[in-house]
């Protein structure tokens, strides 16, 4: 009856005490400890006399159908882990909801998730990702092997200070032991293996502290190296434009639809971009900054 009431059915006496086979008794004293159960938490069981039921009136503590479509669709779109992970994942959210909602959501997802297409490596990742993000707020330097795209392997060990999402893959943010450079190196989290940590301590000075928030805006494609600076003229949505490049900056609208823009982005990805674009940007200047 609890779990019912949490996940925003009714409770019709009838029907509970023919499922259960119960008295109209017991129904009558469970629901009267449900009450004061959840009178302590500022919540409480109302009767509907329309409904002739019983339901929990407090704010939602469950995902909304509504809720559970948009993370089911980030889900199958990103195509960030594999069968068994992303069905396991689609299931625990279904259950957020009702029988009657959980079968909704799954006849509006049904074709995407029957015709799921995971990624080449098929890895586990999630142990992987809660591994590594333990070590990174624990501060313990980790080891393991990387293999690269060619197929050759070898082994690291690094400071672990982060992991973000990028287009398909996660990757592991990390400063090698002996590196002078300001910038962390990036790994395909599904191309670590025999991941290692002794409980070794590392610290990063209150001044050098790295945020993923920050690093993430300046880099594109998980592109690494020296920051650049680069300023162009763009003819394109602007919108897009914005949304693309966290560091974008309108400077000027020289016209209607024409923009002076700025943005920064460590490494050569945010230009191999805009070239890409091709008529719709025109690269008016760019600096490097000095190591």
């Amino acid at each position: 009856m609890n779990e019912r009431l949490n996940k925003g059915e009714y409770l019709r006496k009838q029907e509970i005490k023919k499922e259960f086979d119960i008295p109209s008794k017991t129904f009558d004293r469970d629901i009267k400890f449900l009450r004061e159960f959840y009178f302590e938490t500022d919540e409480k069981i109302v009767y509907d006399k329309t409904l002739n039921a019983y339901y929990l009136l407090s704010e939602p503590k469950r995902f909304t159908k509504k809720e559970v479509y948009a993370l089911c669709k980030i889900l199958i779109e990103s195509r960030a882990f594999n069968h068994y992970e992303f069905n396991a994942l689609i299931d625990k959210l279904l259950r957020q909801c009702n029988i009657k909602e959980s079968k909704e959501v799954s006849k509006l997802i049904g074709n995407q998730r029957l015709h799921y297409i995971e990624l080449k490596h098929g890895k586990d990742l999630i142990n992987r990702i809660w591994e590594i993000a333990t070590s990174v707020r624990n501060q313990n330097l980790i080891s393991f092997e990387y293999q690269r795209q060619d197929g050759t392997e070898k082994k690291h060990h690094v400071k672990p200070v982060g992991i973000v999402f990028s287009e398909f893959y996660f990757y592991l943010l990390a400063y090698h032991l002996d590196a002078n450079n300001d910038g962390p190196t990036i790994y395909r989290v599904d191309r670590v293996k025999n991941l290692l940590s002794d409980g070794e301590k590392f610290t990063i000075p209150y001044s050098e502290k790295f945020s993923e928030s920050e690093f993430y805006k300046r880099i594109l494609f998980m592109n690494t190296g020296e920051l650049q600076h680069i300023r162009f003229k763009y003819t394109g949505v602007l919108e897009a434009l914005l949304d693309r490049i966290p560091t974008a900056k309108i400077e000027q609208e020289i016209a209607k639809g024409e923009w002076i823009i700025r943005a920064e982005a460590f490494g050569e990805g945010l230009m191999m971009w805009l070239r890409s674009q091709g008529e719709r940007v025109l690269i008016i200047g760019d600096q490097k900054n000095e190591k």
